[in-house]
């Protein structure tokens, strides 16, 4: 089974920053830190600026696949401090692309479930002061992944991402997103979503109404 590993590991509570002469309540400007403790909320001395669009249970902890800064870094001509996406864990050997939908990982003492991609907001090209950030990023659908917390405990920078379980090898997180984002497949690509347990209750429902609409 594929193991990932953590490159990099960020929590912040919330606060007012000024992002690209933009005011706004944010946690995007997380800190790198060497552990930390998680509850199936998410993990402690972290947070969400908008709790509307972010955080909760099934976005307890939010990933970016390392391999992508690379792309960024040469797409925008400047090198990007991480975690220039607000990720928790920044992380090698997870891409969207070979992650997928239900996917179980044990790291440290705690196990998460992997249950949908991430719908990122203009927050993303303020902090990152380029505007077209946001943009670029939605059409690659390179967008990391949120995860749900099965057992809860603690976390080290040094902990292997250990893969437990893998439900199903159809629909990658990446496929997913662009269901999501694109419409790839039209009712397909909505229909195959629905197929899966282990999606968020958001995501589901996204394509509930969808899928409804299409009907009518």
């Amino acid at each position: 089974m594929e193991n990932g590993k953590i490159e990099s590991l960020h929590a912040r509570k919330p606060k007012q920053e000024n992002f690209s002469n933009i005011d706004i309540f944010s946690a995007m400007d997380k800190q790198a830190v060497d552990d930390v403790i998680v509850t199936k909320s998410g993990i402690m001395g972290d947070g969400v600026g908008n709790v509307k669009f972010h955080g909760g249970p099934d976005r307890a902890l939010c990933f970016y696949p390392f391999e992508h800064y690379s792309l960024w870094n040469e797409r925008f001509a400047k090198k990007l401090d991480i975690p220039a996406f607000g990720e928790n864990l920044t992380v090698a050997g997870m891409r969207e692309e070979t992650t997928y939908i239900g996917d179980i990982y044990q790291i440290g003492e705690v196990i998460v479930q992997i249950n949908q991609g991430r719908i990122p907001c203009s927050t993303i090209s303020y902090f990152n002061q380029e505007p077209k950030f946001l943009e670029f990023v939605l059409k690659t659908s390179y967008t990391g992944y949120f995860a749900k917390v099965i057992q809860e405990g603690t976390i080290k920078k040094q902990n292997e991402i250990v893969l437990i379980d893998r439900l199903q090898e159809k629909i990658s997180v990446h496929y997913a997103t662009e269901v999501i984002l694109h419409n790839r497949d039209g009712l397909e690509g909505s229909n195959a979503l629905l197929t899966l347990d282990s999606l968020a209750e958001d995501w589901k429902q996204r394509i509930v109404k969808r899928v409804q609409a299409a009907k009518e």
